[in-house]
């Protein structure tokens, strides 16, 4: 009667076992397709967050350029900043630690031009770099000598992200993309170069 009951109980089990089995490799597998389709989609969730800002064209959306030169006396220090939206485009330039204006300009924009101009600063990498946290993200005194370039992206009045780089090579700062043709994005989106930007020398 025992083995009888042990012949009937033994199949039972190692039935129970593999379907144990099955199931577990069944949930690891799942797992694995999971969480890697998640981190393929997620490898840098900062910069496609980022990303999404910048190429917003809707309203309270802006990208702004601010370039300061070398750090001298107060009555010969400049400085200019330039900000995008898709309704106007600023341009502020500076003389002076106190930003007193030496001269600005003003043009209204549409929607078209700033996804255009938007797109092209994402395809010149603007958001690929990462920001810099704390005081390292803090860019007076750096590059004594030379030219400070910050770019932000902003929402509202919340700046998203915000990168610079410099004409030092001691201090690269966070921005990755292609500098030269991001600033010159910038800069094109001012007509009238030669006289609004006459004073513009870096």
């Amino acid at each position: 009667m025992y083995k009888g009951s042990s012949s009937r109980i033994l199949p039972i089990i190692i039935i129970l076992i593999v379907i144990a089995i099955a199931v577990a490799a069944l949930i690891s597998v799942g797992r694995t397709l999971f969480f890697s389709g998640s981190s393929m989609d997620t490898e840098n969730p900062s910069t496609d967050t980022k990303q999404s800002v910048l190429l917003d064209t809707s309203s309270g959306h802006s990208v702004r350029m601010i370039a300061r030169g070398p750090i001298v006396a107060d009555e010969d220090f400049e400085s200019y900043q330039l900000t995008i939206s898709p309704a106007s485009r600023d341009l502020n330039l500076y003389t002076g630690y106190l930003d007193q204006v030496k001269n600005s300009a003003s043009f209204s924009n549409n929607t078209k031009a700033y996804k255009e101009f938007v797109y092209a600063l994402d395809r010149n990498n603007l958001v690929k770099g990462e920001q810099f946290e704390g005081e390292k993200d803090n860019v007076s005194g750096v590059c004594a000598s030379g030219y400070v370039y910050e770019f932000e992206v902003i929402s509202g009045q919340t700046v998203e992200k915000h990168l610079w780089t410099s004409s030092c090579n001691n201090a690269a700062g966070s921005l990755e993309g292609n500098f030269s043709q991001i600033k010159n994005l910038f800069l094109q989106q001012i007509p009238d170069k030669n006289t609004t930007l006459n004073s513009i020398r870096f």
